[in-house]
């Protein structure tokens, strides 16, 4: 049976609404002004996103289609649960994470939908854990996604991670001890979000507990969440 503090560590999605203002840009501030423009119904650009796991692809597909909706239509899709139809309308905004997961319809759907894209007045937004050319999808498709602007998202360094680590400390409220932040990159996952959910979970523990955020809290915590993914 879990206690609460087990239940808390499970707990590990994002507590900010995915935007383009609080996504960390480190070495991508192109990137990020590039999908700020997507927004304007008047832009008609097809950008491919890739990178690792955990390095913010769907953060940046969710907080662009956020920004957009407001001035165009959005049709927004998991690659895993596009079907045969993609149930466009001119001008709108097409976002497709991991398109690496496409099946056989929905690949052809989305192959249609770059030939119909200048007719429509479409923009697309699409991501993927590999550049074009390794993508498991029908030649075509691979080839059409190719010619779209292409930008791999650049992992943060550990001083970018860090600093993002304490701004996210200080808007929380958090009077923390300065060695969490050098011990959670030591010790935690690598990613972002993670490290971020992790913080999380110290700030509650604290308030919880009313105990102080500091090195041996986390310590504790940590543990925890070890003993979770062992069981």
């Amino acid at each position: 049976m879990n206690t609460p503090q087990r239940q808390m560590l499970l707990d590990l999605k994002p507590e900010q609404v995915p935007s383009l203002d609080n996504f960390v840009t480190g070495s991508n501030v192109e990137l990020v002004e590039r999908l700020r423009g997507l927004a304007d119904a008047r832009s008609f650009e097809a950008i491919y996103l890739w990178g690792s796991q955990g390095c913010g692809k769907s953060h940046l597909l969710a907080a662009t289609a956020e920004s957009a909706r407001a001035q165009r239509p959005v049709v927004s899709l998991d690659g895993a649960r596009a079907g045969a139809e993609l149930m466009l309308t001119p001008g709108c905004l097409l976002v497709i994470d991991d398109v690496g997961q496409l099946g056989g319809e929905a690949q052809i759907a989305l192959f249609r939908a770059f030939n119909a894209a200048r007719f429509l007045g479409l923009a697309m937004l699409l991501s993927g854990d590999e550049p074009p050319l390794r993508l498991a999808l029908r030649e075509d498709l691979r080839t059409r996604i190719g010619q779209t602007l292409i930008y791999e998202i650049h992992a943060l360094s550990d001083e970018e991670k860090a600093a993002a680590l304490r701004r996210h400390a200080i808007e929380r409220g958090m009077l923390m001890d300065p060695g969490v932040v050098h011990y959670l990159l030591r010790h935690g996952r690598r990613d972002l979000p993670s490290l971020m959910a992790m913080l999380g979970s110290l700030d509650r523990a604290s308030l919880e507990q009313k105990r102080p955020p500091t090195l041996p809290l986390l310590r504790e915590l940590m543990q925890t969440s070890f003993d979770l993914e062992k069981e």
